[in-house]
């Protein structure tokens, strides 16, 4: 099972925005990237052999901790190299000594700051791109996982499903005040347990979303796994059922 090079698996000082990563180099992605800046950064992912005429589902992708918005490069290409369009906001706060790297805050105002963003990248992908409006997924890494639930569930009109890769169910500040609509939601809960999310919190965390009636699909994976390719495969997997059940195992 392969695993990605994660940001916080390596040191601070690597962690200067770049996009010439060693296996971006290899899959000479670099022309299906692109960094732009409204009020706060976000990066695009565009597919190779983009059709212009056909609306693409987008992955908003929310980066983990000690990381950056350019993180959708490397994590994109696994997911899909041809299935999505993709953006991924900056997060609300910068990480103290580490250069370019940044992580999502839990007070009232970095919640409002994130959706804004959030809502600010979608304009630019479509924009950008042929966006199919109710396909828009949201999507996240540990503590980006954590905030693509509570933006799923806390405006679940907007997408099309969200996805958690190893963070907890958020708690706190209102999550299930829309709980009648985000029952619908479909919702992906991918961990690996660990001691940032041990087994016992994973199972507390399915409880209470069975008992708010949510649609809520979980994979296991080995402890310590983190992010994997097979992880992220899956994720691939679990969109295109719900976006085109017929094609939903055909190889991305």
């Amino acid at each position: 099972m392969n695993r990605m090079p994660l940001p916080t698996q390596v040191s601070k000082q690597s962690l200067t925005p770049s996009f010439e990563s060693e296996w971006l180099q290899e899959s000479d992605f670099r022309s299906s990237v692109s960094r732009r800046t409204f009020d706060a950064p976000h990066c695009l992912f565009s597919p190779v052999h983009y059709e212009p005429g056909y609306a693409y589902p987008l992955i908003v992708w929310l980066h983990g901790p000690v990381s950056n918005e350019q993180e959708v490069s490397r994590v994109l290409p696994r997911i899909s190299v041809r299935n999505y369009v993709a953006v991924a906001p900056q997060g609300t706060e910068s990480v103290d000594g580490a250069r370019g790297a940044y992580g999502w805050g839990e007070s009232l105002d970095d919640l409002v700051e994130a959706s804004e963003r959030v809502m600010l990248s979608i304009n630019a992908a479509q924009e950008r791109f042929n966006v199919h409006p109710d396909r828009i997924f949201v999507a996240g890494y540990a503590e980006g996982g954590t905030m693509a639930l509570r933006m799923g569930m806390e405006n679940p009109d907007q997408f099309a499903g969200a996805i958690s890769l190893g963070g907890p169910v958020p708690s706190g500040h209102c999550l299930l005040r829309r709980i009648n609509e985000a029952r619908d939601l479909p919702l992906l809960l991918s961990v690996s347990p660990d001691q940032r999310y041990p087994l016992d919190r994973v199972l507390e965390n399915m409880r209470l979303l069975h008992s708010a009636g949510s649609s809520l699909s979980l994979r296991l994976y080995p402890e310590g796994d983190e992010l994997t390719t097979v992880m992220l495969s899956d994720v691939d997997n679990w969109i295109m059922e719900r976006v085109c059940p017929a094609t939903s195992s055909v190889a991305s």
